[in-house]
């Protein structure tokens, strides 16, 4: 018999500062935060946006003695690294506010997620196209290695020769032919000198590398922000924290590398698919595994567009494979609320996320989408499960009955519900429910009452 760990827990790069140290650290990065979340908390409808409300964000930053931008960066950080929870027009603390002083993990795991977050922190540069940006978040995790491994200043000029080849790499991965003539850079804007940036909008016009020198710029700085790196004049290096964080991800894809299931190389879909037969502990390892090669924008928009998919077995375990993502993922499962095929489960991702117990989620489902959620979940089992377990299914039906389930079923307008109706109906064993279920599902056929 094998293990999932064959090696003993790694120790981390010689001089990186004992936990406690870090974690003092994250406090001091986010003390602003932590101030604006206790204030949110306690004060009377601080509003549900970022940035807060015009007359919000004048009472904060009274009661505080902040500017009106300390305020602003503040909320902001404080919603991503999940001190603060807004419930419609009230902002409540989040579990890690409520353990910060006394938890030092509950401190670095929400200063990780701001990490994570460090592109919503520092806008990027206006008239820059959105691909552009985007492939600049990919190339980032390569540019951190660099500074990692150098343990030690980086000069912009060779990150900038990094971050270059990786875009071009992703072009390649695309087959995407350059649009500039992409002739190296002569010099690279010194990390931090915001002033000698050339114009954005003359940039998209401009040379592939005065646009890489413009977004490193742009990475560094937002980097800076969120105290994962310093900057120099024309070099950077990474903070502790920022040293800690990137060597605990390369680790991560080390360990992930020697996983018996070997599923960090496959496409969201096949991973899932692979996982779908372990139990609840390993198939997280292999979801934190995958995730981890990975930045956190990509996957959760992979893990999203399967969910959106025919197989209904994997649009469930895509939504697992979110919770372990976390508070990054949050936004983008509230944007799906819209989409009716993907709302049932993003309801109950955002319950637990928001802290109410996996047992009590349901509860936020309307009759009509507990209904739309049970079908979809049949057909899972149809598709993937065995007969018995289609029977069982039965009684998880919020309905309480053979008769009224059928009626809601046929109502709910799923498109998979014939099949799921026909498949029960073979696999019951009481010849006169299966044969109200197969009538059922000639009517759904049919188009009749």
């Amino acid at each position: 018999m094998t293990t999932r760990r064959t090696r003993p827990a790694p120790r981390p790069p010689e001089g990186t500062p004992p936990r406690a140290e870090l974690a003092r650290q994250a406090r001091t990065v986010l003390a602003d935060a932590v101030r604006i979340a206790h204030w949110a908390a306690g004060a009377p409808g601080p509003g549900t946006t970022a940035p807060l409300a015009a007359h919000a964000l004048e009472r904060a930053a009274t009661a505080l003695e902040l500017s009106p931008a300390q305020v602003r960066a503040g909320w902001d950080r404080a919603r991503l690294a999940g001190l603060i929870e807004l419930h419609g027009d009230t902002a409540r603390p989040g579990w890690r506010l409520r353990a910060w002083d006394r938890d030092d993990s509950a401190v670095l795991r929400g200063w990780v997620a701001l990490f994570d977050a460090w592109s919503l922190v520092h806008a990027a540069p206006a008239g820059i196209e959105a691909g552009a940006v985007a492939e600049a978040v990919e190339a980032v995790p390569q540019v951190l290695s660099l500074l990692q491994l150098s343990a030690g200043p980086v000069t912009v000029p060779a990150l900038l020769d990094l971050l270059g080849q990786r875009v071009a790499e992703l072009h390649e991965e695309r087959c995407e032919v350059p649009l500039g003539p992409g002739r190296p850079a002569t010099a690279a804007t010194a990390a931090g000198a915001t002033a000698d940036r050339p114009d954005p909008a003359a940039t998209t016009g401009g040379t592939d590398a005065d646009l890489n020198a413009l977004l490193l710029d742009w990475a560094l700085e937002g980097l800076a922000a969120v105290g994962a790196l310093t900057l120099g004049h024309g070099h950077a290096t990474l903070t502790p924290l920022g040293n800690w964080a990137v060597w605990v991800k390369l680790e991560q894809i080390c360990v992930a590398a020697q996983s018996p299931a070997g599923n960090i190389e496959q496409s969201a879909a096949d991973m899932l698919l692979g996982c779908a037969r372990l139990t609840p502990g390993p198939a997280r390892d292999e979801y934190r595994a995958w995730l981890a090669a990975r930045t956190v924008g990509s996957a959760v928009a992979e893990l999203l567009a399967v969910a959106r998919g025919q197989d209904a077995l994997l649009r469930g375990l895509a939504f697992e494979a979110l919770r372990v993502v976390g508070a990054p993922a949050e936004p983008e499962v509230r944007a799906v609320l819209a989409e009716s095929s993907l709302r049932p489960y993003a309801l109950l991702w955002l319950a637990e996320y928001e802290g109410n117990d996996p047992d009590d989620a349901q509860d936020v489902l309307s009759r009509e989408e507990a209904t739309w959620l049970w079908v979809d979940t049949a057909a899972a089992v149809a598709d993937h499960g065995e007969t018995g377990l289609l029977v069982r299914h039965l009684d998880t039906a919020v309905q309480g009955t053979v008769p009224a389930l059928l009626d809601e079923v046929r109502a709910v307008g799923h498109p998979r519900t014939v099949q799921v109706l026909v498949a029960l109906a073979a696999a019951h064993p009481d010849p006169a429910l299966a044969k109200a279920v197969r009538r059922a599902a000639f009517q759904v056929h049919t188009g009749g009452a």
